[in-house]
């Protein structure tokens, strides 16, 4: 198990429900203690905010939020108070730009000497052919983090393009089930009743393209067309519910569930479909031996998906989509295969025990880069 030894905080915009898993584990690695600072979710978000914690203290900040889209800014009250309370020795921060409040924890933090580490999805404009402006504001953001942590290599590598020391970032994979004690779940070689059972969770926005999967369902060849079960819930719901009655009436729409009443569900689906942006209830489904057919989004899904469990989406449209699922509903046999090897990426490389030791890893990497171990090691300074 890793062991982290310094007193830790974690500033986040918004803690999801989804995201206590983590935090709870890697508060059990944190024996001097963890600190997180996290406010509310705009309504328009559709996410069900984390209000405890059992292994960290949770603080609330007030957050302030600015405009809107692309233009969106986020101040976080209450940072002051917080930091002196709870004094953490090392700071992760989510590394985004556009929170308004964080140069302040930074320069709270460096004016006492300890160290910071940048957690985030990467830096996308590395790769385009962005503003030079926006380019600097990002190198001047990244280069005073003595560490960062990405969620996937390809955002590691944006960070990188933009000047941040390769041997300085860490890769933690999104996860939230740990590696699975239980042996994967005994499927039948061919679809219970002729139809396969496909599943999707997550919260039902615009962005998650629930439409297109029903659209998608709709173009098979009937003999393909699987019964359809959305988990979730959201600002689209009601569109989704009309759209399925007068196009795919196989289907079920189950609401909200969490936890161990998402188990079952998990159990009887035959492949995970997760059509448009984000979704860590991808790792979830793969936990429970699913094969998934995942949009490619922001990129953290590449290191889950791969040809042998899976197909990854270059695109949301409606040909692609069709066509994984065509290809996947076509073969029972082929998609148990698939599931087994999801199972083993999710015990082997990609669960909360392999992210908390990532964590571990940069934790380390900015004590080092920071001086906080040399002055732990020899704190009367050498006399």
């Amino acid at each position: 198990m890793s062991v982290i030894p310094y007193r830790l905080g974690v500033q986040q915009r918004i803690l999801p429900n989804y995201r206590a898993p983590f935090f709870e584990a890697l508060g059990e690695a944190c024996p001097r203690g963890l600190g997180i600072f996290a406010g509310l979710p705009r309504p328009v978000e559709a996410v069900e905010p984390q209000r405890e914690l059992h292994h960290a203290r949770l603080s609330h900040a007030r957050n302030l939020h600015l405009l809107g889209g692309r233009f969106y800014l986020c101040w976080q009250a209450g940072w002051r108070k917080w930091l002196e309370d709870w004094q953490p020795e090392i700071l992760i921060l989510e590394a985004n730009p556009r929170y308004l409040s964080s140069p302040a924890l930074m320069r709270w933090m460096r004016a006492r000497g300890r160290p910071l580490i940048g957690w985030g999805l990467g830096a996308p404009l590395a790769e385009s052919e962005g503003s030079a402006w926006e380019k600097r504001v990002w190198r001047g953001f990244l280069k005073q983090f003595d560490a960062l942590i990405a969620y996937s290599r390809r955002g590691a590598e944006q960070y990188a393009r933009l000047g941040f020391a390769r041997e300085r970032i860490v890769v933690a994979p999104n996860a939230v089930a740990p590696r699975p004690l239980n042996p994967p779940p005994e499927r039948p070689p061919q679809f219970e009743g002729g139809k396969a059972r496909l599943l999707y969770v997550g919260r039902l926005q615009a962005r998650k393209r629930v439409d297109l999967l029903l659209r998608a369902c709709a173009a098979l060849p009937v003999e393909f067309q699987p019964e359809v079960w959305i988990v979730g819930d959201g600002p689209v719901r009601a569109e989704l519910e009309e759209l399925a009655a007068r196009l795919y009436p196989a289907c079920r729409f189950w609401g909200a569930r969490f936890g161990g009443d998402l188990e079952p569900l998990f159990q009887q689906a035959d492949v995970f479909v997760l059509p448009g942006s984000g979704g860590l209830a991808v790792q979830q489904a793969m936990a429970y031996a699913l094969p998934v057919i995942v949009g490619e989004a922001d990129g953290t899904q590449s290191e889950l998906v791969t040809a042998e469990n899976g197909w990854l989406l270059p695109a949301a449209d409606l040909p692609s989509l069709t066509a994984a699922l065509g290809e996947a509903l076509s073969d029972a046999a082929r998609l148990r295969r698939m599931g087994l090897a999801s199972y083993r990426i999710v015990r082997e490389r990609v669960n909360l025990e392999a992210m908390v030791a990532a964590f571990a890893r940069a934790v380390e990497l900015a004590a080092v880069h920071g001086g906080l171990a040399a002055a732990q090691q020899n704190p009367a300074g050498g006399g």
